[in-house]
């Protein structure tokens, strides 16, 4: 609940960020790197299990470039990711998605990491104490602390079971889908109908891999329940998931590991490479675990004085592996906004138009990963299958279009080339037939161009991610930076903080 109270040893802050996975140690570095006081309060204690293995070359080499923590991932060892492979669409065999095909991902990044998640954001969190940032950990928020006219502070429970209490100029929400004060904010959790799964997944002591290159590609492949993931982390740890409808809930839950061994076995591909290998023992692999894979996006991302980011502010099915691009960016944008108020920057560039900037491009990422992964699913065509029935985009329903269309039209996003149901029912399935035709195109391309780039909404779904890398490689885009939409903001060359065009 909300309250105004005074206490007399209240700490004074910048910026509150609840949270200390990758949107929380992303935003609370970008910030404390211009000189702000941070306090990121975090309820567990690194390293931490957590799911979502598998990068995109725009956070490593955009957003860890910028927070300077790309060479250490690179000492990390982790599995260097050149792209995805596929069994998905009406061609039984797989087919290769690589970033070095992109005309915006040059060979020298043109490669993302397979990560152990406690890991990759211990190394996240451990650089936002090196910029300054005051990390808490085992401290849970109890408080949200806020008036009539903005958010203030929180207060929050130590390891030791006191209560502390800190006031900031912003508080940022980052503490993941299970966010308890995201309501704060105030608005609704939209949830997708479309991409209403759950998903059950565990751990594999080894397993085969791909030929060269592409023996650290993420494996994908469509079946007859749904699809699986296969992300080789190690020579010995391979993270395994199946993805199934919702109606499988209830027999998953009442034996995941009977569940997560028959859905394997049910893929001939996944079940191949896994021939003798052993179920993986050393914790925190030695578990099968199961989660509502639900899509969802908050109807409103900020307040005065509150923001949301990472899964606290909308979350995607994960067969394109955005999740911590979208968590990141997300932060990135919030901090942006935040550095920009907090400078007192003079001119037109005030609170409203900070933050309206960060939900407009936070809005228009999520909504292009949306769009493509409605077609992508609707690619795979298996009429014999539940499953696939009913996520081809003829059944989707107007209650889903009318919360896709609010979420990327208008003046949300800048598109308003979506008006209703209609336009965006038409659009899904022109997209999803291009998808499918840049497919179908791969056997027969000549290895120096990818049709798959050649789509326009693959090229739209990765452009923001090019810049964020052109951003880190060279210190700004190869291009001018322009805004998403009329009258909107570009990002500073240390891409810290928003600048308006008209002025420079």
């Amino acid at each position: 609940m909300e309250r105004n109270t005074e206490q007399k040893h209240t700490e004074e802050y910048d910026v509150i960020v609840v949270g200390g996975g990758p949107a929380g140690a992303t935003v609370s570095a970008a910030v404390a790197m211009r000189g702000h006081r941070v306090l990121l309060v975090e309820q567990h204690t690194f390293p931490r299990y957590q799911i979502g293995e598998s990068l995109l070359p725009s956070t490593v080499h955009g957003v860890c470039r910028i927070l300077g923590v790309e060479e250490e991932m690179a000492r990390a060892g982790f599995k260097l990711k050149r792209g995805g492979t596929f069994r998905w669409g009406r061609n039984r065999d797989p087919w290769q998605f690589s970033f070095a095909l992109s005309p915006r991902l040059a060979d020298p990044t043109s490669f993302a990491y397979q990560v152990e998640r406690s890991r990759f954001d211990a190394i996240l969190l451990d650089n936002a104490r090196r910029v300054g940032v005051d990390v808490r950990e085992g401290c849970r928020v109890t408080t949200v602390l806020a008036d009539e006219e903005r958010v203030r502070g929180v207060s929050w429970t130590g390891p030791d079971g006191g209560t502390r209490e800190a006031r900031a100029r912003y508080v940022v929400d980052a503490s993941g889908n299970g966010s308890r004060i995201h309501t704060h904010v105030g608005g609704k959790r939209a949830y997708s109908d479309f991409f209403r799964n759950i998903a059950v997944f565990g751990y594999f002591a080894g397993g085969k891999r791909l030929p060269t290159p592409n023996d650290g590609n993420i494996f994908c492949a469509a079946f007859d329940e749904g699809w699986i993931w296969y992300i080789p982390l190690r020579d010995d740890l391979t993270s395994v998931g199946a993805v199934v409808s919702r109606e499988n809930a209830a027999a998953i839950q009442r034996d995941p590991a009977a569940a997560w061994r028959r859905l394997i076995d049910s893929c001939t591909e996944v079940r191949t490479f896994l021939d003798g290998v052993p179920q993986a023992t050393e914790a925190p692999y030695d578990h099968v675990r199961v989660r509502r894979d639900w899509s969802y996006w908050k109807s409103r991302l900020w307040r005065p004085g509150m923001v949301l980011t990472g899964d606290a502010a909308c979350f995607v099915d994960p067969v394109l592996s955005s999740g911590v691009h979208l968590a990141t960016y997300g932060a990135l944008l919030a901090a942006r906004s935040i550095n920009s108020v907090l400078a007192g920057t003079a001119g037109t560039l005030d609170e409203d138009r900070c933050f309206d900037e960060f939900e407009a491009r936070y809005r228009h990422e999520y909504g292009l990963f949306y769009e493509f992964l409605v077609s992508f699913y609707d690619m795979h065509q298996d009429e014999r299958s539940y499953f696939w029935k009913a996520r081809k985009v003829t059944n989707v329903g107007a209650t889903e279009l009318e919360a896709f269309v609010e979420l990327v039209g208008g003046l949300a996003s800048g598109d308003t080339s979506l008006t209703g149901p209609g336009q965006a029912d038409t659009r899904l399935a022109a997209t999803s037939s291009a998808l499918d035709q840049a497919v179908g195109r791969l056997p027969d391309s000549d290895g120096l161009r990818n049709p798959l780039f050649e789509s326009a909404t693959i090229r739209q779904v990765f452009q923001e991610g090019a810049v964020l890398q052109e951003r880190g490689v060279f210190g700004g885009p190869l291009e001018d930076e322009a805004p998403v939409r009329p009258g909107g903001l570009v990002a500073t060359e240390d891409g810290l903080a928003w600048a308006d065009p008209v002025s420079r």
